[in-house]
């Protein structure tokens, strides 16, 4: 039973036992370390699809799904999202109404600034994410901020990925800041937790059953998965941030969804961008 080991010490785990851990939901009964984490969650696809090879895993189900593969480097060669890119790169430019820019006012090393997202702020005692960040700029420069799941936020995050494209995720968990860990494992928490009509967790798809169809869809693996974000998703009609799709996940599990950039997804993704640390940047991409 769950209660009876809650408490109990679980030292010497082996990587095998704490991704079979991880698989179940039962993480937090593990005392181990991000790292520990991050290895243990490269190992459990690494082992499950061995002929995959592993920085391919920034390319979202089509790692996997050979057929939807040829489909998707099709419509690559003449990207959908590439507008959004223009209009963010507009947007990047634009003086604000003081004259400033994002970068004068907020970002003096832009654009190429998505790699250094989600990161702890320790002024804030919070996961800062880019939108969130953004946002914060316009507000202190007396503009407006954007909405988080449609508009324009899509087309400056676009752009932004785009120029971070290549670099590595590298998020990192200060062992000097208590509160950095403890979002880490809200996230975590987050991740495994059942919820909703369905009963599904985060894992239960993208982990369990990752590789998998859902219907007509192949079910694609956790590793990875923030990198390609925005994603233009034909079922859209345009782009759309990670908490878009955060969102529209807990929909369908008929789960009540949480305020995109609220605590609860921005430990989520503080939790699984910390989960594919040394892959690569991908973003703007494209999904069904």
């Amino acid at each position: 039973m769950i209660n009876e080991t809650k408490g109990k010490k679980m030292n010497h785990i082996s990587t095998k036992t704490i991704a079979g851990l991880l698989l179940l939901g039962l993480s937090s009964l593990v005392s181990a370390s991000p790292e520990s984490d991050a290895k243990a969650f490269k190992k459990y696809f690494t082992d499950r699809f061995p002929d995959v090879p592993y920085n391919d895993y920034i390319n979202g189900a089509y790692t996997i799904d050979k057929s939807g593969r040829e489909n998707w480097e099709a419509i690559e060669e003449f990207p959908p999202y590439e507008p959004f890119i223009d209009e963010g790169r507009a947007m990047w430019e634009k003086p604000f109404k003081n004259g400033k820019t994002f970068k004068t006012a907020c970002f003096p090393d832009g654009p190429a600034i998505k790699h250094k997202y989600p990161m702890w702020d320790k002024e804030k005692k919070m996961v800062m994410t880019l939108p969130l960040a953004l946002n914060n700029c316009l507000k202190a420069n007396g503009e407006k901020p954007m909405k988080y799941k449609k508009g324009p936020i899509n087309n400056i995050m676009a752009y932004l990925a785009y120029e971070a494209r290549g670099k590595k995720i590298n998020v990192v968990i200060p062992k000097d800041e208590p509160g950095a860990l403890a979002a880490y494992e809200e996230g975590k928490k987050f991740y495994f937790q059942r919820r909703g009509q369905l009963n599904f967790s985060c894992a239960s798809c993208h982990m369990q059953n990752a590789g998998l169809k859902l219907r007509s869809e192949i079910l694609s693996p956790a590793l990875g998965h923030p990198s390609g974000f925005p994603v233009y998703r034909s079922k859209w009609g345009t782009v759309g941030t990670l908490h878009r799709r955060f969102t529209g996940c807990n929909k369908q599990v008929r789960a009540k969804a949480f305020k995109a950039h609220g605590p609860e997804y921005r430990n989520l993704e503080y939790f699984l961008t910390a989960m594919s640390n040394g892959l690569e940047w991908n973003g703007p991409s494209a999904r069904k």
